[in-house]
């Protein structure tokens, strides 16, 4: 018989707000005196004037200091690390194609965590034992897919590895297997569904009751396309390399926020330039500190997403705070003739439109000093009636939708459905030629 309630963390899922602070408040203390055994953070916390002693509670973790990327960078390879390197199993690391690579390092029981976190998601998710479970996600150093692999072991599914690609293949085990469960990026997810319906299928016939989809940003209007086309539930889930991977946040039923855990990371949402708390609900910058990672602690370390924290009662009784839909990254911003854009703010515009596909790019050039902005997207295969006519007026349609919603006009053109790269992983959907 399957122990559902110790394999979930059932201990933690259920805490009552109070249990929750007063669980942190015991924890950070112990992050931190954790943390002082690197290096890095002995030496920062030195600079800082800070003993270990002197963290008391939760609420004197604004007294730490911040760790952004380029501090993860800097003390590469292993100058956060706090145990003996034989009690690391494992590693994780970025790729490296910004820059010098970020690695973050696991013991065993860091590695047991974080498939309770995972299991716990996938629970509150609605899956459960019984349930079989295709993984699309990449392996090896990318945490995608160790992540949801070790998170649906522990849950008691039945795991396929399938990895990325090979969508011919991916069809035939989800329909051989019975699969109820899947995970993969949401530009995948939406590759296959164009795919079949090119072939005259019917992704619905696939029988997929959820779908965790994650590891790249997409709009509430690509979760609802992808809805309607497989029936099934997609279900948005936050993770990042640094904070582990996938788990850390993972909506319910509910679908209003993702319930993020709040017995492993402690939670502020800041102003990315005056670096002061936002206002309660006001939309900032995520900054999370460990609380039960033994290996590499991280304190307050700064994701650049950037979300609002929702505390009222979630209807499913979790008492853990949920992040909205994240609108982006303070660093992936795009200006353009000195307007502020998001990627998410046209792919909010692609979405809404019937007579479109899925798949996009935001192409960025310069002509005469200016900025151009090119946005190439394809037809649904049924989408509109084939006249030139219509798609005149379609496309003029889009044009002024996107003006509306972006404050300037951009070049639309409309391409054959599957003219443009598909993406197996995470989608690029920005390609800057400005430079």
């Amino acid at each position: 018989m399957i122990d559902i309630s110790e394999r979930i963390g059932e201990r933690f899922k259920n805490m009552s707000r109070d249990q929750i602070e007063a669980f942190q408040s015991e924890a950070l203390p112990k992050t931190v005196a954790q943390a002082a055994k690197s290096p890095w953070f002995a030496a920062k916390f030195k600079e800082m004037g800070i003993e270990p002693g002197d963290i008391k509670s939760r609420d004197d973790v604004t007294r730490l200091p911040f760790t952004t990327k380029n501090d993860l960078r800097l003390s590469y390879p292993a100058q956060m690390l706090t145990v003996d390197p034989v009690d690391i199993i494992r590693m994780h690391t970025s790729s490296g194609t910004t820059g010098k690579p970020t690695a973050i390092f696991h013991t065993a029981q860091d590695v047991a965590n974080w498939a309770e976190l995972m299991a716990r998601s996938l629970y509150l998710a609605g899956a459960r034992p019984d349930d079989v479970f295709q993984n699309m996600s990449g392996y090896g150093l990318f945490t995608g897919g160790l992540g949801l692999h070790y998170g649906a072991e522990r849950l008691g599914m039945w795991v396929i590895p399938a990895g990325p690609g090979n969508t011919a293949r991916q069809i035939l085990l989800i329909r051989d297997f019975h699969v109820t469960v899947i995970h993969a990026t949401p530009s995948y997810a939406m590759h296959v569904a164009e795919r079949m319906i090119a072939e005259g299928d019917d992704p619905r016939s696939l029988g997929i009751k959820i779908a965790a989809l994650g590891a790249e940003p997409y709009t509430e209007e690509m979760r609802h396309k992808l809805q309607d086309l497989y029936g099934f539930k997609a279900m948005n889930s936050y993770g990042l390399s640094e904070m582990n991977g996938p788990g850390v946040a993972f909506e319910c039923k509910y679908q209003n926020g993702m319930h993020i855990w709040e017995d492993s990371y402690l939670v502020e949402v800041i102003n990315p330039d005056t670096l002061q708390p936002a206002a309660e609900g006001e939309v900032g910058e995520l900054v999370l500190t460990t609380l039960r990672r033994t290996a590499m602690p991280l304190i307050r370390y700064r994701t650049r997403d950037l979300t609002r924290l929702i505390t009222d009662e979630c209807p499913c009784g979790c008492k853990h705070s949920r992040l909205s839909r994240f609108v982006g990254r303070s660093d992936d911003m795009l200006i353009i003739r000195g307007v502020n854009v998001f990627p998410s703010q046209i792919e909010e515009v692609l979405m809404r439109n019937k007579w479109l596909g899925g798949n996009y790019v935001i192409e960025l050039t310069k002509s005469a000093a200016l900025d151009q902005m090119n946005i190439k997207v394809e037809l649904s295969k049924d989408g509109f009636d084939g006249t030139v006519e219509t798609l005149r007026k379609l496309r003029g349609d889009l044009q002024r939708q996107l003006k509306e919603q972006i404050g300037f006009t951009a070049a639309v053109e409309v391409t054959e459905p599957g003219s443009l790269p598909a993406s197996e992983g995470k989608a690029k959907r920005v390609v800057d030629l400005r430079s």
